[in-house]
């Protein structure tokens, strides 16, 4: 007889519960407990993105190029073949993935990747179906437009939305009034169809010369992005540059200001533009770092399996590294704790594992999968 859902859930949490129960593990403090940080699998090249297979196996990207299945006991298969072409060079690679809403039908899987090209390279999407250890058919389906010469500030997180339409947050490049030009690629959060093609409804749809897909822009570098277990509203965070990371929730047509106003300046100390930290018609911040901590990643907790913890905000750090909780009211952050702070791992992703516990990716050669759990008192 199938087993149901619940019993499926029920049986791979205990599974990965006994296989994580036998790997290293650390304990730090924290405001509810201890939080036990237990290693999964390790030995990833600069592990980037992140997703669950239905059956608890992962899939976990590796910036230099690469897509891995990982097992629940942290087994490492070959290179998954079939992979689009990528541009591994600074900050770009093979970067983000996420499986289509419907994957347990049609097996698809979206990557994003800087994509080589006349010019240099772009933020580009593809998808494929996943067959054992292979991509079949992988097409092409979203590319940002131009390609430049820069290495960095991709942008690249992809989240599926209620309704199975598909954001693609893409960075400026370091190109930095680009983000302000509707016509480029660079800046922006797009909003596609499965297929690539535009969502109905945008708000530039009826602009001549606008990017296809385009939903807000003003973003500098789009690193974590996640739908809230409440509203359904995306939201997003981004690099600012020395000091002004910060959390939007992402609305149709909004501009959200970079690189006119921000609450950062430049690495050498200069001011950005006119200096502004607001302006009429221009989105102010959720909330702001500075100085800033190299944001990167971000997961509501829901489920129930720590309350304490329940519906909190969690996001990485890259430049200080550690992982925030952001409790919050409505669209305000009421508290804030700073977590693992002493584990010294720059952490790329954050996500919630189908056992209800949080997972993370860190930044290093040898990168790791590593569980995060709040432990009862």
């Amino acid at each position: 007889m199938p087993r149901s859902p619940t019993a499926l859930a029920l049986a791979l949490s205990l599974l990965l519960g006994s296989v994580v129960a036998t790997a290293a593990s650390r304990e730090f403090p924290s405001e509810h407990g201890s939080v036990r940080v237990t290693t999964v699998a390790e030995g990833l090249e600069h592990p980037w993105g992140l997703a669950f297979l239905p059956d608890g196996r992962m899939l976990v990207t590796e910036r230099p190029g690469r897509l891995r299945i990982v097992s629940a006991d942290g087994q490492l298969s070959a290179p998954v073949s079939g992979l689009p072409r990528v541009r591994a060079r600074g900050q770009g690679g093979l970067l983000d993935v996420v499986l289509h809403p419907r994957f347990a039908e049609n097996r698809l899987v979206y990557l994003s990747f800087s994509e080589p090209g006349s010019g240099g390279s772009g933020t580009a999407v593809a998808r494929g179906r996943l067959e054992g250890n292979a991509l079949q058919g992988v097409e092409v389906i979203f590319r940002q437009a131009p390609k430049v010469d820069t290495a960095f500030h991709y942008g690249a997180r992809l989240v599926f939305d209620r309704e199975g339409k598909l954001f693609v947050g893409t960075g400026d490049r370091g190109m930095q009034d680009t983000a302000q030009d509707l016509a480029l690629g660079q800046g922006k959060l797009f909003r596609i169809k499965d297929d690539g093609t535009p969502a109905p409804g945008l708000p530039f749809a009826d602009r001549a010369g606008t990017h296809p897909g385009l939903f807000s822009y003003g973003h500098r570098n789009i690193q974590g992005m996640a739908l809230h277990p409440g509203t359904g509203l995306l939201w997003t965070h981004e690099h600012g540059p020395r000091g002004g990371d910060e959390i939007n929730v992402a609305r149709a047509g909004r501009n959200y200001g970079w690189p006119v106003i921000t609450f950062g300046v430049n690495y050498t100390g200069t001011t950005i533009g006119e200096g502004l930290t607001e302006k009429t018609g221009m989105e102010q911040p959720l909330y702001q770092w500075t100085p800033s901590i190299g944001v990167s990643g971000m997961a509501f907790l829901t489920g129930g399996r720590f309350p304490a913890w329940q519906d909190d905000l969690f996001v990485g750090g890259l430049a200080l590294t550690r992982l925030e909780r952001l409790e919050l009211d409505g669209e305000r952050v009421s508290h804030r704790e700073v977590l693992l702070d002493d584990w010294n791992q720059r952490i790329r992703d954050v996500r919630q594992g189908p056992d209800g516990a949080l997972y993370v990716l860190t930044d290093a050669r040898n990168g790791q999968i590593a569980r995060v759990e709040l432990l009862p008192r």
